[in-house]
Order: structure tokens, then C-alpha cells, then sequence
């Protein structure tokens, strides 16, 4: 496939489907060609720039991939939490520099990892306290608070002491008691210091 009909089924698939990461398996069967001639088509397009590499064996377009998208690809089973979550909700003033996901799985590899759209940590959390939201790979506002005081409780850090809140009056107070029952004392705790 030329570089501009790679370009139209990056956009087709994210317009219709919803998918911007792919394999290399997935690639060679959109291109009806070998896994051996789609590899070296990736290098072409990664050294144009067209495309990039967010994952071994997962690519996608260069442009306009979120760490959502990233996180997917890599564990079915996690989803972003934590202060980068608080962020796009505008909870806090800060911008993160790290994304943290929370999952289920142990990973045999780093769990901190690089990628065009974002340097992405993910933790390993007990039963308990995972709980993967149904509709988006990231954590509404509510469970977003109660996973980064856990995190921070759990390394014995004062949350308020990192990043300075802010809106906390938009939290839904239901959507937040009932998140709060998953997680220990010292976690409510320091929630109903943070939001009064």
C-alpha cells in the first residue's frame, strides 16, 4: 500500500471503528500482503513519519493517538486513573507527566514504559481497589480521587502535599461514598480532609 491509502485506512478505522493501534498481524491482512513485506512497509512509514511504533508489535498513526488508545492496546485489563485522570477531569492545577494505570495483570516487562503518546506506569492494585470502568479506559472523577490517595497513601505521601485541587465541588458526593467503601480507613480519611 502507498503512504496516502496507509493514511485513508488509519482514518477509516478510526472513524468507523474506534481503532487506532494495530498489529503487525492485523496490518499485513489490511494490506493483503506477508508479514515479512509489511514489516519492512512499517519502516518506510516509521521513518517518514507516517506511522509509530507505541508497543512491540503495535503501531499506529504519529499524530493524535491518546494514552488511552496506548493503554488499551498494551493490557485489555487496565485503565488510567490516578493524577492524570484528576487532570483531564480539571481537579488539579498540575499537569502529569506520567500516566498511571492501574491493573490486574503482573506484567513480565518494565511497568513503567515510554511511548509516542505518553510515559505510562502501571500498577499492579489488589483486588479490591481495581475496578475498571465499563464505558472508557479512564476512570471517572470520583474513582480518579479515591485511586490517587490510595496510590499515595500506600507510599506514605500526603496527597495535598503533591498537587493542589481544585472544582472538588463538582464531585458527586453518591458517585463518591460508594467508591470510597472499596478502600481502607485511611483512605476516607484522607478524602474528607481533601474535600471539605
Amino acid at each position: 500500500m502507498k503512504t496516502l491509502e496507509w493514511l485513508n485506512f488509519f482514518s477509516e478505522q478510526r472513524r468507523f471503528h474506534g481503532k487506532v493501534i494495530f498489529s503487525v498481524a492485523e496490518l499485513a491482512n489490511a494490506a493483503h500482503t506477508t508479514l515479512h513485506a509489511v514489516n519492512t512497509e512499517l519502516g518506510r512509514l516509521l521513518a517518514k513519519g507516517v506511522l509509530a511504533r507505541y508497543a512491540q508489535g503495535r503501531y499506529g498513526p504519529a499524530h493524535d493517538v491518546g494514552a488511552e488508545d496506548v493503554v488499551q492496546a498494551m493490557d485489555a485489563g487496565a485503565y488510567i486513573t490516578g493524577f492524570y485522570a484528576l487532570s483531564r477531569h480539571n481537579l488539579v492545577t498540575q499537569l502529569p507527566t506520567l500516566v498511571t494505570c492501574f491493573t490486574n495483570h503482573r506484567h513480565n516487562r518494565q511497568t513503567s514504559r515510554s511511548t509516542p503518546a505518553g510515559r505510562l506506569k502501571f500498577v499492579c492494585v489488589p483486588r479490591a481497589v481495581y475496578s475498571k470502568p465499563a464505558e472508557a479506559a479512564l476512570a471517572g472523577p470520583e474513582q480518579a480521587l479515591c485511586d490517587f490517595v490510595w496510590l499515595n497513601t500506600r507510599d506514605g505521601v500526603d496527597p495535598q502535599s503533591l498537587v493542589s485541587f481544585q472544582h472538588l465541588d463538582r464531585l458527586n458526593r453518591r458517585k463518591l461514598v460508594k467508591q470510597l467503601r472499596r478502600y481502607p480507613a485511611a483512605v476516607q480519611d484522607a478524602i474528607s480532609r481533601i474535600t471539605r
